[in-house]
């Protein structure tokens, strides 16, 4: 063997053994991200794009994220966060602080194509049109995706020594629509599309976000983390995350043209269309979400813009509010009787100040047989119920006018009436539906609803005023409002949100021209604690409750009883942890049925088996609670 022959051998061998220290530095490198377990090494393993995402941290930066299944509240606590979690195969989130300007970026890790992307998405979706004979109806969203996949295989082969440069152009022998002829046509191979797997990969992520899911925005709306999703001009897309509120995300629409683009396709997916002569509209996104759509710089200066208020999944329960604060367990105790004995309540707040879930969360506490009505305009209100009748305002042509076929929530609120609920939940009182409303309160059908108004004084003011227009002397009908608020939490810097007092509504003197009510509940700022203020001095209990339960002047307390024992009740089930909505439904049914005493003592009983005796004086003196014998 030569000198040269001896210094190539010995240099192949050199570059070898660092090839693989390179391989032993980078799975040593990726197992020792904090966070790393089985089923993340599965992940990495089996996922090119989330591998190399991460490989390019370890070799380029210092971000080294934390890996996490989902984002808790905690995190809220971290100023500077970095940590990854999936949103869905084969989707991540990747939140972390940019170094320089300190702001948190959401960034979506997603396989998207990279190389020949827009010459390859244009021949595979002319393909897919060429390839569908009629409209397919589908059962569900997996049905419609495995359809789209099938299609797919019709004409994309995977081949690992694929060059996609190679990819011909369609001829016009080709342009025929009959779906039986179409496995013929790429049945040979020189005529399908040779890709290598990396890319098949990505082109069939790319094809379920533009046929089935949204787009650029899909990483976000499988994201259950994120409220709502603006828009407001060319630049990044912001989202209000429930962690870390508004960021700026990944998602850049560079230039008018682009943003011009992707709101007509939203306007398509949502079937309502956008143009310069009706350039807004609002309509519901395929998962449920709510879209505000805004086109042309003739109406928007800043040109197209878009908002969406995203549609939650998962229900979030009385018992998780409780736990995050939102509610003292005293507070849902006392809206659980008022539900139970048919008063009407309303929750009052800001725009996101958590109205709508909390009124989702307490419609567990409406008796199992009770008849309940929902009217909104999109629906986002769920309710255990099985008799629950479910109405949505249409929108056709002129959606104020009825001649196009329109069904306002006017109507729908004068047509329950005739339906005999026993309860109407109304999703958003906005205009005339809120003097219905009224006139359905005084008729005896009670009404939870959701209201804009921050304080007692506002909602006086708005309901008595137009298009409202309640006479003062009817405000009485209803019993009490909530009024919720995000505030500002002094820990983290970040919002939470509070229900900030409830509100017994005693009624108008007209000759004092003065509005009784009684502050029953008040969140105290310094401590973030609830104060209760209606012992022994709530009109509804003593003077309302009381008298429809037959209850004499000097049983009165009864009832306070009751209160500190569903209180108690609640305690116990958040250290049983019975926190989902199922169960959390489940139990509230299963109490309503044995009777609150015999349940009081089950769970008592479950608790100090499960956590010592101590823990009942723990909760007692927690609730204010003086007999606290044990």
């Amino acid at each position: 063997m030569t000198e040269v022959q001896n210094y190539e051998s010995d240099n192949l061998q050199v570059r070898h053994e660092k090839k693989i220290k390179t391989i032993k530095d980078l799975k040593s490198g990726l197992s020792s991200l904090k966070g790393y377990n089985d089923i993340w090494k599965e992940r990495i393993e089996n996922d090119k794009n989330l591998k190399d995402y991460l490989t390019k941290l370890l070799t380029e930066s210092d971000i080294n994220p934390e890996l996490i299944e989902s984002p808790s509240r905690e995190l809220a606590k971290i100023k500077e966060p970095n940590f990854l979690y999936p949103v869905g195969e084969p989707v991540y989130i990747h939140i972390h602080t940019d170094a320089d300007t300190k702001n948190i970026i959401y960034q979506a890790v997603e396989p998207r194509l990279i190389e020949n992307r827009e010459r390859l998405l244009n021949e595979v979706e002319k393909r897919i049109a060429l390839s569908i004979d009629e409209p397919a109806n589908f059962l569900s969203l997996q049905e419609k995706t495995d359809y789209l996949y099938n299609l797919l295989d019709l004409f994309i082969v995977e081949d690992k020594n694929s060059n996609i440069t190679e990819l011909k152009e369609e001829t016009p022998n080709n342009k025929r629509g009959i779906i039986s002829k179409i496995t013929q046509r790429f049945n040979q191979t020189q005529e399908k599309i040779r890709v290598d797997p990396d890319t098949y990969e990505r082109l069939k992520y790319e094809i379920y976000c533009e046929k089935i899911g949204s787009s650029i925005l899909e990483p976000m709306i499988r994201d259950v983390q994120i409220e709502d999703i603006h828009c407001s001009g060319t630049g990044p897309v912001y989202i209000s995350h429930k962690i870390y509120g508004t960021m700026e995300t990944s998602i850049i629409l560079r230039n008018v043209e682009e943003l011009n683009s992707f709101v007509l396709k939203l306007s398509e997916i949502v079937q309502k269309p956008v143009s310069h002569r009706d350039p807004i509209q609002d309509a519901t996104m395929p998962d449920g979400s709510r879209i505000n759509i805004v086109f042309g710089e003739d109406v928007s200066k800043r040109g197209s813009n878009f908002t969406i208020r995203k549609f939650s999944v998962d229900h979030i329960s009385v018992i998780q509010l409780i736990k995050w604060g939102t509610l003292s367990s005293m507070m849902a105790a006392y809206i659980w009787i008022l539900l139970e004995e048919k008063m009407s309540l309303w929750i009052c707040g800001e725009t996101a100040s958590g109205k709508t879930t909390t009124l989702s969360a307490i419609t567990a506490f409406i008796p199992e047989s009770y008849k309940i009505v929902s009217i909104e305009e999109v629906p986002e209100v769920y309710v255990p119920h099985k008799n629950w009748v479910r109405e949505v305002v249409r929108e056709t042509g002129n959606a104020s006018s009825e001649e196009q076929g329109a069904v306002s929530m006017f109507q729908l609120l004068k047509a329950a009436l005739r339906q005999r609920p026993n309860y109407i939940i109304v999703g958003e009182i906005r205009g005339q539906e809120g003097n219905i409303a009224f006139q359905a309160m005084q008729t005896g059908h009670p009404v939870i609803a959701t209201f804009h108004a921050a304080t007692i004084s506002k909602l006086v003011q708005r309901i008595t005023n137009y298009p409202i227009n309640i006479p003062k002397t009817h405000i009485d009908n209803l019993n009490a409002a909530i009024f919720q608020s995000a505030v500002n939490d002094p820990e983290t810097g970040r919002y939470k949100r509070r229900a900030l007092t409830i509100n017994e509504i005693l009624g108008y003197e007209p000759m004092e021209q003065a509005y009784n009510f009684v502050e029953v509940f008040t969140w105290i700022p310094s401590s973030d604690t609830f104060e209760f203020r209606g012992l022994g001095t709530s009109y509804l209990m003593d003077s309302k409750i009381a008298v429809m339960r037959g209850l004499p002047e000097n049983m009165v307390n009864k009832i306070y009883d009751e209160l500190f024992q569903r209180a108690e009740i609640l305690e116990y089930m958040i250290l049983l942890d019975i926190v989902s909505y199922n169960e959390v439904v489940q139990n509230v049914v299963w109490i309503q049925r044995v009777g609150i005493e015999l349940a009081y003592q089950r769970y008592r009983d479950m608790v100090v088996k499960k956590f010592g005796r101590e823990i009942i004086r723990e909760i007692k003196e927690k609730l204010g609670i003086e007999d606290a014998e044990e």
